[in-house]
């Protein structure tokens, strides 16, 4: 008789599943994932036809008729985690592999009498970009604390590879700027109708780092296993999109950035850096405008920083201990950044035949420079550069790009021009499990 009734109980179970309507049977499948996996990457080989060595700006008469050189690079590849725990609270993280990531190992050689070696394999980084936490309140009011992207420039708060054309990130933030910037800090943002606003509070650049190469690029770094944070910075920024297609954006940055590294020092009223703050101030515009059939993209950016001959004197006479990681080298009172690059979409004519596809013939300029002197300081003439480039952009879907892109970077007259070639294939993914 139990047989009997379970049998009757597993075939009413089953009746009711086959008559059950479709959406509640598939509640569970249909339901929103928390979960966010995303992440990009790029692969890239390059060929560079012009000198390699050193010293080919100082002697560049030496070096003009030097062979190129190639190499093949994975300038980044990135693995994005986020949840949503519900009631506002969200997390999310990003973890970037630079160039391949490190390949570093102890290893025991049983050719060379099984004594212990260090070897590193391969050069590179690993990188952790973002891990933070957020409390959303509503669309115009959120507040995110813990490691974050800066959003100064079109670079930064763009920098996926679907976001440019070019093989490699634009070259002139790239240069002035840390890019991509992260930051251990606060952010305040939120929307209102068309605007869109941010607010962050940072630790404050290191001007130990500063360098004439790079002006402030390497000011967000720290070989340490901490951050100082000695003062405090804001970085804002708005952006407005009440046009279709078209986004125009304005970002800044304001810290001091004198006397934040692992020692501080502390300055007589007699001593020639007393008072020094060493203020970096940056402002950029950035834009964008896409249809069908045209990208548009462009951005200006100027930075100054205050007390530079001062900076420029301390930093060339840093410690000369072993090991240190200062660069020794003057840094400019100002940097600047214009660049501007255009695509159409070869495949408009086809659009409906193409479908996802589409295939960009792009051109792009750029003119920056990473020094410009303070009173008393010698210019770094090379610092300042015009890069000019086109080539190709193909989607075969909308998460694979492949890239072609020939150009040169044109220095003052008595240095070699460096044109270049450069093929690339990237991805950029975002989606839920």
């Amino acid at each position: 008789m139990s047989r009997i009734v379970c049998k009757l109980t597993l075939c009413t179970v089953f009746a009711c599943l086959l008559t059950m309507p479709v959406s509640a049977q598939t509640d569970t499948t249909t339901k929103k994932s928390r979960l966010t996996i995303g992440g990009y990457g790029e692969a890239v080989y390059s060929y560079h036809f012009y000198s390699d060595n050193v010293f080919r700006y100082s002697h560049a008469d030496r070096y003009k008729d030097d062979p190129g050189f190639g190499r093949v690079d994975i300038p980044h590849a990135v693995i994005m985690l986020g949840y949503d725990f519900g009631h506002g609270w969200s997390v999310g993280t990003e973890i970037e592999f630079e160039h391949g990531g490190i390949e570093a190992a102890t290893e025991k050689e049983s050719e060379e009498t099984g004594e212990f070696e260090q070897e590193i394999e391969r050069g590179g980084e690993v990188a952790l970009e973002q891990f933070w936490v957020q409390k959303s309140f509503n669309k115009h009011f959120n507040i995110r604390a813990g490691h974050i992207v800066v959003p100064v420039g079109m670079t930064n708060n763009n920098h996926t590879p679907n976001m440019f054309f070019s093989v490699y990130r634009p070259e002139g933030e790239n240069t002035i700027m840390p890019c991509t910037w992260h930051e251990t800090g606060l952010s305040l943002w939120g929307r209102a109708g068309s605007w869109r606003y941010e607010v962050q509070l940072l630790p404050s650049l290191n001007s130990n780092f500063f360098n004439d190469a790079g002006w402030i690029h390497n000011g967000s770094a720290s070989p340490y296993e901490f951050r100082p944070a000695n003062g405090i910075a804001t970085a804002p920024r708005i952006d407005w999109t009440g046009i279709e297609g078209l986004r125009l954006s304005l970002s800044g940055y304001a810290g001091n950035s004198f006397n934040n590294d692992i020692t501080t020092t502390v300055y007589s009223e007699t001593s020639r850096y007393y008072g020094a703050k060493g203020t970096v101030l940056v402002g950029a515009f950035d834009f964008a405008y896409r249809n069908r059939w045209l990208t548009l993209r462009g951005n200006l950016d100027y930075g100054h920083l205050g007390d530079a001959a001062l900076i420029s004197s301390r930093n060339k006479n840093q410690t000369t201990m072993s090991g240190n990681p200062y660069p020794h080298t003057t840094v400019g009172e100002s940097a600047y950044d214009a660049s501007i690059e255009a695509g159409v979409n070869l495949l408009t004519w086809c659009y409906e035949r193409a479908k996802n596809r589409r295939l960009y013939l792009f051109a792009r300029y750029d003119h920056y420079d990473s020094f410009v002197p303070a009173e008393g300081l010698n210019d770094v003439e090379w610092a300042e550069r015009q890069y000019v480039s086109a080539g190709l952009n193909y989607y075969p879907i909308p998460e694979i790009a492949i890239k072609a892109e020939g150009g040169v970077r044109i220095l003052d007259s008595q240095y070699n021009n460096e044109p270049f070639f450069a093929l690339g294939i990237t991805w950029t993914g975002f989606f839920k499990h």
